[in-house]
């Protein structure tokens, strides 16, 4: 966290600011933006791995614009997408460590700090939104959040979304289980990702998001999995020919704050931040659902072609490789518990 900033990124909103009445004036939104000549009191930096196109970055942006609004100027966050301060485990160990003061790492990437983040993340464990946002609203999202601060990290209470994953492939279209056999796919860096397509029968590969696209055209990997808002704002449609909708996976992304630079802040800017991030997060939701009704037919003029997969063919294989019986040992029967009040039977 930075008290008072040096001169630069964000100098022109603040000049701005500087040259307006010193009566409140409305934002478009209707916050009160008030004009100060004194630089922000306390600075947060917030990297992700995101196109700045996606609706998460559209959303943050409007929430930190809303911090600098409705704290008078006294709060500035300044957001930095499409992995500008490094790859995933990049921001996630400068989050840790006070260099970065936010970041919004998926639900495997965290995995490697609190194991149980990843149980969202199950294959095939959920079938709609509905469930999905009833179990990280609640009591499972309850845990994997005392999880997060037993690491040292405060968590923003609403999970920004990421999809349901699917998998595209260069070289054939994957309609069941077995046309995974062999399959060069990139994963997460992760071990639930790797865990999954191995007992798929697949040769997963864990490399960082920045990296997949030139992994893709290089044909170091054949085969990717994430959801279709990504397959587009990373533009992955253009070293991809098919997609197969597999819904193997729900992801999505956990808004982590370094627990010094959370603790360090005065309890009405707490509030101010916590509301302007939390309120963002439902419309971020309600966004990349309506993005996701149209995504199919937009990808398929761009070139891609898609198919329906049969799940079951999925789930029969990962249960008899003991996929479900290793990821509920780790787990333990507590919060295996918890998931399946949500969603039924998952082993």
């Amino acid at each position: 966290m930075t008290r008072i900033p040096s001169p630069g990124a964000g100098l022109s909103r603040r000049t701005l600011l500087r040259g307006a009445s010193a009566l409140p004036l409305a934002g478009a939104a209707g916050w009160p933006l008030i004009a100060r000549a004194a630089a922000p009191e306390y600075v947060f930096k917030f990297g992700n791995n995101l196109p700045v196109t996606h609706p998460l970055n559209v959303r943050a942006q409007e929430a930190a614009d809303r911090i600098l609004a409705e704290s008078n100027g006294r709060m500035e966050v300044k957001v930095f997408p499409n992995n500008q301060l490094g790859g995933d485990t990049d921001m996630l160990a400068q989050v840790r460590s006070g260099g970065l003061e936010m970041f919004n790492p998926g639900t495997m990437v965290i995995a490697t700090l609190a194991p149980i983040s990843a149980i969202t993340a199950v294959g095939f464990a959920f079938s709609s939104y509905d469930q999905v946002w009833t179990a990280v609203d609640g009591a499972l999202g309850n845990s994997i959040r005392a999880a997060f601060a037993k690491v040292g990290l405060h968590t923003m209470d609403r999970m920004w979304d990421n999809g349901f994953r699917q998998i595209t492939t260069s070289t054939r279209p994957v309609t069941a289980a077995t046309d995974l056999g062999g399959m060069k796919i990139r994963v997460p860096v992760s071990p639930m990702g790797i865990s999954m397509f191995k007992s798929l029968s697949a040769s997963p590969a864990s490399l960082q998001f920045s990296e997949v696209y030139s992994a893709l055209q290089t044909k170091v990997v054949d085969a990717q999995e994430n959801p279709l808002a990504i397959v587009q704002t990373a533009k992955l449609y253009e070293v991809q020919k098919f997609c197969s909708v597999t819904n193997h996976s729900w992801d999505g992304y956990h808004l982590v704050v370094n627990g010094r630079a959370w603790r360090g802040l005065p309890d009405d800017l707490k509030t101010i931040y916590s509301r302007a991030f939390n309120e963002a997060g439902l419309q971020q939701r309600a966004d990349l659902r309506k993005l996701n009704e149209t995504l199919r037919g937009d990808l398929s003029a761009k070139g891609m072609t898609f198919n329906d997969a049969n799940p079951q063919s999925f789930r029969d294989q990962l249960r008899s490789a003991g996929y479900y019986a290793e990821w509920k040992g780790k787990f333990g029967d507590e919060a295996w518990a918890l998931l399946e009040s949500m969603v039924g039977k998952v082993s």
